[in-house]
């Protein structure tokens, strides 16, 4: 699970992609004819290629522009290269006006092009190689012991994050937990008569598993601590995730205290400079995109008022820190068989959502943020689940561009949004609006989808967006360890160990 190599490895590949790029915008920008007059600005280029490594090191480790943060999304890739490849053309220019040196504008913006395109290319050519591996078998085999919400968490993160190189050959869970069980029901396996640890060990010694990962809520930790000591005595590895679970809602720090693992955790927050840039950003792209889309929002009101005698619905829904507000819409109904395909157009493509940017401009929503849900469907949160009403709701968010959408059940969604509210930024924000712009766009190519909606996929597939690799570690999971080790039970058997 070193995932710090490969990021190395890219970021070299991104260093010596830039000094191709500086090339091929030389020979853009000039041809083969090098003029005395031009040498001059190609040697101050030379300038901004050693500017550029240095810039685009500190943007790689500041924005972990890898490829892998949220599991290979390939618009989530496409965005931040954009941004990222912005910012650094943005700071090239000013050291350019700074030291007051020539560049020619021209071989700059070929240059900033070509590293997009190949920083990209770069990205997708690591998922491929990946790929590549996870096919010849060069993965470590992991086991997880739990099968509640935790487990597959991780699982669903393990196959999703292919840079790790890890497949989950299965599940393994205590015989008498029947609420463990009963999370599992949906994989049509029975519990076959329990095992002792030592037999456990032995099973997974020789199903060849690389690692076993503690994910119990509730475990024996005599037992646990047991089963530990005997997989590392076989040379397999164990990793623990902490409990209880409302743990990942804080940002955790590993400290190694003189060999004493210390998990300090502190709670996300944005500063009140990023809540100022955000709010101004909220303004100023709501201002322009109501602008841009009134004289479409109006004819449509025209229609529905004409065809429905109302233009607009005005619904209720939860805001942040669980204050109620009203959130508007086009009155077009959610999911009517039997509607016009202009109104299931309008729904499919979340047209009907466009009268929110007044909740924007008022203050009740922002562009990015977690979609808001009524108030009824709130009562019913799980504690975990509440920690999505502690920022402001939103148009679009991370949930979104994954493609979950208000069918989907809230423990889908918080999975992303919690993960959006761990790393909140004003750079984030623009990245999830370039990537719902993606995904709108592939709505309207997909337009054989909008007269029949199709049929919800199992709860893995909504974490699987455009660009991101097939889980080929579920895909690819023995019969033989899921009929012994997922159904598996294993109980504190001292004496027969």
């Amino acid at each position: 699970m070193k995932t710090r190599i490969l990021a190395s490895w890219i970021l070299l590949a991104d260093l010596a992609w830039a000094a191709v790029a500086l090339l091929g915008a030389e020979f853009l920008r000039y041809g083969t004819a090098w003029h005395r007059n031009q040498r001059f600005s190609n040697d101050g280029l030379l300038i901004f290629l050693a500017a550029a490594w240095i810039l685009w090191t500190l943007l790689s480790s500041w924005m972990q522009l890898d490829g892998s943060r949220g599991g290979w999304h390939f618009p989530a890739i496409v965005s931040k290269m954009f941004l990222a490849v912005s910012c650094l053309m943005i700071a090239l220019a000013s050291l350019g006006y700074g030291v007051q040196e020539f560049v020619s504008r021209l071989a700059l913006s070929y240059f900033g092009g070509l590293l997009l395109v190949g920083f990209v290319v770069i990205r997708l050519g690591a998922r491929s190689l990946l790929r590549r591996r996870y096919r010849r078998g060069e993965v470590s085999r992991v086991v997880i012991a739990g099968s509640g919400r935790v487990a597959r968490e991780l699982a669903t993160k393990i196959a999703r994050h292919p840079e790790m190189l890890c497949k989950v050959a299965g599940f393994l869970w205590p015989h008498d937990s029947t609420t463990e069980q009963a999370d599992l029901a949906h994989s049509g396996l029975r519990p076959t008569p329990a095992l002792s640890t030592l037999g456990i060990v032995e099973l997974l010694h020789a199903q060849k598993v690389d690692e076993l990962v503690l994910a119990l809520p509730r475990p024996a930790w005599s037992e646990v601590l047991n089963l530990a000591g005997l997989c590392r005595e076989r040379g397999i590895k164990v990793s623990l995730i902490p409990q209880p679970y409302e743990l990942y809602l804080s940002q955790p720090t590993l400290i190694d205290l003189d060999g004493l693992p210390l998990l300090q955790l502190r709670e996300p927050f944005a500063s009140i400079p990023a809540l100022y840039v955000k709010r101004v950003v909220d303004v100023a792209l709501g201002l322009l995109l109501t602008i841009a889309t009134l004289p479409i929002v109006l004819v449509l009101a025209l229609f529905l008022r004409h065809r429905r005698g109302r233009a607009f619905e005005r619904v209720s829904r939860c805001g942040e820190f669980g204050k109620p507000f009203h959130m508007f819409r086009l009155n077009v109904p959610r999911g009517a068989p039997g509607g016009l395909l202009l109104e299931r157009v309008l729904e499919r493509l979340s047209l009907s959502e466009l009268p929110q940017l007044w909740n924007v401009l008022r203050g009740d929503m922002s562009l990015v943020g977690p979609r808001p849900e009524s108030l009824d469907r709130v009562k019913h949160y799980s504690e975990w689940q509440q920690e999505r009403l502690s920022v402001k709701p939103g148009m679009t968010g991370l949930a979104q561009v994954h493609g979950l959408r208000e069918q989907n059940s809230s423990e889908e969604k918080t999975r992303f949004d919690l993960q959006y509210r761990l790393n909140p930024s004003p750079l984030t924000d623009i990245s999830l609006l370039l990537q719902t712009v993606w995904t709108l766009a592939l709505r309207v190519l997909r337009y054989s989808q909008l007269v029949v909606e199709q049929p919800a996929t199992s709860e893995l597939a909504p974490m699987q967006g455009p660009g991101v690799p097939e889980p080929e570690s579920l895909r690819e999971t023995p019969r033989e360890l899921l009929k012994e080790v997922v159904s598996s039970a294993h109980r504190a058997q001292p004496s027969a160990n």
